[in-house]
């Protein structure tokens, strides 16, 4: 019997590893695809359903009922399901009840944690003990451990453990790290020593998950340091584009240590009339163009949408030239499957393809009508450089954006009250519908814009703007927050300070020695 055919029911345990979702093992993401119903904590690993399928049980209690039933039952554990978070118990029940069962091992914190704090595990050290201070230990023998010892379970008594291990033969000079919510982005670290463990945790606010590392190896964080580093390492930012449009920009975010929060504050409907889209779809095949300009993926994917009413697909384009406004709109023309014949080299604006675009030329152009499929509240920048360039154009409303419905009182209430550490403003009508929807940032979250308009639209609401990107793009403006991150906590180090993130600035923050 087998997970992958199970005809009597079948559960896995399976380690969700330390805390990054990404550290899942391939067999535990594969048994979640497959899985009828999951046994887990949500609050722990919520973000791990992203590898089931649509559907799936959720199972709270009994899961053993569920499994007898038949199909596939994926039962996540912390950690590594056979290091401190015994399952024989539950593996017993499971035999006794006549269900096959498969243990899939996790990626253990006692390595994970310590790799992530650039504290290496076993860098020649004579020995490498872990224990869990939840059982009854001596501290005698492990005060004699010449490696790396890590702790499980120790955070409620850290002084007292400290202390034992001093009294056990333990200079009270050995580094000690402290490390909580490990391999996270809310991880937090303290490295100490065993005699200055009391005053060093005293404000520190540790609570479990967390370990406690004692040995020579905890002197090597300094070089080793890698994750906690990352230039915007734990700051949140706001996002405010849709989960569809932002995705990229996320992905980068996550690259440099940010834990973005995207809050759409546009919402993109059809037009009102839809007749005049429909006309510019049968003059696109008919030959009315020569070329086609897209100025956002929106337009592109509202064109896409009609293609499909009318069951076209990509080579209706065929004989056509491409225009597009930037990057995104460029990779979404690529996903459908079209590659675009002209991009602004230089700025990538409307104003920056009208510098591209060749003028009309009788000669070798057979037809001088553009195709202008955009939103209901363009400006007329484009179309007038077209127009002067000798070009006729067809400017055909594909899309209305309307002002997105307020995010929920959590996320508004982050807004105003600093709980954000950073926002980044896309275009200027993010800035004033974010303002509409939810309120201005407060005055400690950092203020990145895309470029000199939007600037000057967010200094119009009162806002201070703090970063702008070196070019008009949306990788660009991660880029430059990155940088600004990384400068301020340059700063903080050389003045002999720890590195704060802004929205610990603000007044009533929790503050961390």
């Amino acid at each position: 019997m087998s997970a992958d055919s199970p005809t009597s029911g079948f559960v896995a345990f399976v380690g969700a590893g330390p805390g990054d979702p990404n550290l899942l093992t391939l067999r535990g993401a594969e048994l979640l695809g497959k899985a009828d119903a999951v046994v887990l904590d949500e609050d722990l690993f919520g973000p791990l359903l992203k590898h089931c399928r649509e559907g799936v049980e959720v199972v709270e209690g009994d899961y053993l009922k569920r499994a007898g039933d038949g199909g596939l039952v994926v039962r996540l554990c912390e950690g590594d399901p056979m290091l401190f978070s015994s399952i024989t118990e539950e593996v017993a029940a499971c035999t006794a009840a006549g269900v096959d069962f498969e243990i899939v091992p996790g990626v253990p914190p006692a390595t994970a944690v310590l790799t992530y704090a650039g504290i290496p595990p076993a860098d020649d050290v004579p020995e490498f003990r872990v224990v869990d201070a939840a059982q009854d230990q001596d501290w005698a023998s492990h005060a004699a451990c010449p490696g790396t010892l890590v702790i499980y379970n120790g955070i409620g008594d850290a002084v007292a453990i400290g202390k034992a291990l001093i009294s056990g033969g333990k200079p009270d000079s050995t580094p000690v790290a402290v490390s909580s919510s490990g391999t996270t982005t809310e991880q937090f670290t303290v490295a100490t020593t065993l005699g200055r463990l009391q005053p060093d945790l005293k404000h520190a606010g540790f609570t479990e998950p967390a370990l406690i590392v004692v040995g020579d190896a905890v002197g090597l964080r300094d070089k080793l340091s890698w994750f906690e580093t990352k230039p915007l390492f734990g700051w949140r930012v706001l996002v405010p584009r849709t989960k569809e449009q932002s995705k990229a920009l996320s992905e980068q975010l996550l690259s440099y240590g940010a834990v973005p929060d995207e809050v759409p504050t546009i919402s993109v409907e059809p037009p009102r009339t839809p007749q005049q889209m429909d006309r510019a779809i049968k003059g696109l095949v008919t030959g009315r163009y020569e070329w086609v300009a897209f100025t956002s993926s929106n337009a592109v994917k509202a064109v896409r949408e009609k293609f499909e009413e009318y069951g076209l697909d990509a080579r209706a384009f065929a004989g056509l030239k491409v225009a597009a406004v930037g990057e995104a709109t460029a990779r979404a023309l690529v996903e459908f499957g079209v590659k675009p014949d002209l991009l602004p080299s230089g700025e990538q604006s409307s104003e920056g393809l009208v510098a591209e675009w060749p003028p009309y030329d009788s000669m070798l152009d057979p037809i001088n009508r553009v195709l202008l499929p955009r939103a209901d509240i363009s400006t007329d920048t484009l179309v007038a450089g077209l127009t002067e360039l000798g070009w006729e154009c067809d400017d055909v409303t594909a899309y209305r954006t309307v002002r997105a419905a307020p995010p929920p009182a959590p996320i508004r209430e982050a807004i105003k009250g600093g709980g954000f550490d950073a926002v980044l403003f896309t275009s200027s009508s993010t800035v004033r519908n974010l303002v509409g929807i939810a309120g201005k940032p407060h005055n400690v979250t950092v203020i990145a814009v895309i470029g000199p308009q939007t600037a000057k639209t967010a200094e119009e609401f009162g806002l201070r703007v703090d970063v702008m990107a070196d070019k008009p793009s949306a990788s660009a403006l991660a880029a430059a927050l990155a940088e600004y991150g990384a400068k301020q906590r340059q700063a903080a180090i050389a003045a002999g300070d720890t590195p704060r993130k802004p929205s610990q600035n603000r007044r009533g923050a929790r503050r961390r020695k």
